[in-house]
């Protein structure tokens, strides 16, 4: 079906036939915008891990999707991912979003990497790497991409639960490789005089109007 116009339904009857068994959870929501109140079109399947890359595969073969990004949540015990897809992309009044949402248990946050399918995940799944401490399998780059080398080995800025930033840290993050000997830089507080502008009067005028 590659090119063709395809619908929201026709798209979940796909994902129902192939991979059924394994979705948690599956709707599409409808939103109208605009004067025109046309419809905008949300396709969102929470599957398990096992079934990511299988559902984005069925996704290229409908049409090839655009990724708008990969999001993520801490739940409390779990992660959540959120792939975000867009499918036909640019056309007019036809594009809309597939979500593929992955929640995985702390005690094993692992899932596999889709940057073979989609290049331009990877950037994506080095964030979640170094942010949430997910472990992405197969990545091709597993280098630090937002946080400093230096930065603590088990702490993840986007976690909620004792992996996340400590309190003191968060106090003291100013610090951060600054020499121990060198000043705090001081501040000058600059006086503004010379201002005497009359108020606007009640008639919406400013005073220049007035003149």
């Amino acid at each position: 079906m590659t090119g063709s116009i395809i619908s929201p339904q026709q798209v979940m009857d796909r994902f129902t036939a192939r991979i059924g068994s394994g979705i948690r959870e599956a709707r599409i929501s409808e939103r109208r915008e605009g004067k025109k109140k046309n419809p905008h079109y949300t396709i969102w399947l929470e599957i398990d891990k096992e079934l990511l890359r299988p559902a984005i595969e069925i996704l290229m073969e409908i049409r090839f999707p655009h990724l708008s990004v990969i999001g993520a949540n801490d739940l409390g015990d779990s992660i959540r991912l959120v792939y975000i897809f867009s499918i036909q992309y640019g056309e007019v009044k036809s594009e809309y979003m597939v979500t593929f949402a992955v929640t995985l248990p702390k005690t094993d946050l692992t899932i596999p990497t889709i940057s073979d399918l989609i290049p331009g995940a990877v950037f994506g799944e080095r964030e979640k790497q170094e942010f949430l401490g997910v472990k992405v399998v197969g990545i091709p780059d597993s280098r630090r991409l937002f946080l400093p080398e230096d930065f603590p080995a088990g702490v993840y800025p986007w976690r909620k639960d004792e992996t996340g930033i400590p309190p003191g840290m968060v106090k003291d993050l100013w610090a951060s490789r600054r020499p121990a000997n060198r000043p705090a830089p001081v501040v000058e507080i600059k006086e503004v005089s010379g201002i005497n502008a009359e108020p606007a009067k009640e008639s919406g005028q400013s005073p220049k109007e007035d003149n």
